[in-house]
């Protein structure tokens, strides 16, 4: 390949990865890094805040399957690029602090905006993207670049909010940021059509019930949604350093800060590894790791101890990391036609992200109804327990995968 090739596919992946994550910074991020904030913003507990991601992953889950049929017939650009735009406006409206049942409404409002118009064709792009023999690194950068994206971003809100004490600064800040996103997007994603846009809707329907038909479809479905699970539980660690290890409202923000700067660095040396050795025996490990993290925590072994369970909170992220990484990346393995991406990631995408609806509510009741410590150790508990079901899951999958 030419080095303008090669320049070109560069601007592509990054293009990919800074929008990858600028779509989820004002539902997600915002909340993960400065949770104890928002909620005193808002005026709301954590169930309230739990119930604002059930809306957003109702109207997600339905959106996956029409977004999965749609990044397969139109440009991912157009898709994407759209979607941006529109949920940066939604961040203008949070801005201005609406009450909750506005709240509820905007998260449902993203719920479209990120998964139906963004997500599978940001996943087929990526597919195509890595070709053959690179869907290790493709996914690992992505996730990755995501992750490096999500830490820089946050550490400058980090710092406009540590300089003005106003958050509505930072939403505004990152919904500017997002709009840009989505000109970059226009600009520098090619505007390739899917192969399957003349496609009859009765081939549609076809491809829907073979991909219904396989069994790696249902295990790849479960792995996502133990690994889905388990991240959204880091969405506690800013609060678990506030409540538990004692640090302050800025000092937690900045726990959550680091925890996306792990993200980058574990979700790229992932991809390198999978690669290199197996996609399928790095998601295992990395479920193995979440495991044994999560007890250690949710058992409170290091009590008191707070450089042992910061340790351990990093160790644990490590494995949640990993396998966030590459869960997308053995759609091969899977035994997926590269036609059908989008309707497959739509379709594994509508069971395995399900825990957008529960994961919220369980957690904030937990967090609500056994304040400090033992909450939070019930929520560690709960994530070993999922990421068990998730090595189980692994395991057969690794079984039953065809070779890379």
């Amino acid at each position: 390949m030419t080095e303008t090739g090669e320049r070109g596919r560069a601007i592509t992946l990054v293009t990919l990865i800074v929008a990858g994550e600028s779509i989820f910074f004002l539902p997600f991020v915002l909340a993960r890094v400065f949770r104890p904030t928002l909620l005193d913003v808002f005026q709301i507990s954590n169930t309230e805040l739990g119930l604002w991601f059930a809306v957003y992953g109702v109207v997600a889950m339905i959106s996956y399957l029409f977004g999965g049929i749609l990044a397969d017939r139109f440009p991912a650009r157009n898709l994407m690029a759209s979607a941006l735009g529109l949920t940066s406006a939604g961040g203008v409206l949070m801005a201005m602090i609406p009450p909750d049942k506005a709240m509820l409404v905007l998260y449902g409002f993203w719920g479209f905006t990120t998964i139906c118009l963004f997500w599978a064709a940001m996943i087929r792009a990526t597919r195509e993207w890595g070709g053959r023999d690179f869907q290790g690194r493709a996914f690992g950068w992505l996730e990755g670049g995501r992750g490096a994206a999500a830490a820089l971003l946050a550490t400058l809100a980090f710092l406009l909010f540590r300089r003005e004490g106003n958050f509505q600064a930072v939403i505004l800040a990152t919904s500017l940021f997002t709009f840009l996103t989505g000109i970059l997007v226009w600009f520098f994603i090619p505007k390739s059509l899917p192969g399957s846009r003349d496609t009859a809707f009765s081939e549609t329907i076809h491809g829907v019930l073979k991909l219904l038909k396989m069994g790696n479809t249902w295990l790849l479905a479960l792995i996502i949604i133990c690994a889905y699970s388990g991240y959204k539980i880091t969405d506690d660690f800013s609060l678990y350093a506030r409540e538990v290890l004692g640090f302050s409202e800025t000092g937690a923000a900045g726990i959550g800060t680091a925890a996306l700067w792990l993200r980058a660095l574990v979700a790229i040396v992932a991809g390198f590894m999978a690669d290199r050795y197996s996609r399928t025996d790095v998601i295992t490990a990395s479920f193995g790791l979440t495991v044994i993290g999560g007890l250690l925590i949710g058992l409170e072994i290091f009590k008191g101890i707070s450089i042992l369970l910061l340790m351990n909170l990093a160790f644990t992220a490590v494995g949640i990391y990993g396998v966030r990484a590459l869960y997308f990346a053995v759609l091969k393995e899977a035994g997926f036609p590269i036609a059908l991406t989008g309707t497959a990631v739509g379709i594994i995408s509508f069971a395995g992200f399900a825990p957008e609806i529960f994961m919220g509510p369980v957690m904030g009741h937990l967090l609500d109804s056994f304040p400090g410590v033992r909450g939070h150790s019930y929520v560690f508990i709960l994530l070993s327990a999922v990421a068990m079901l998730g090595l189980l899951a692994a395991l057969l999958f690794r079984r039953r995968a065809r070779p890379s």
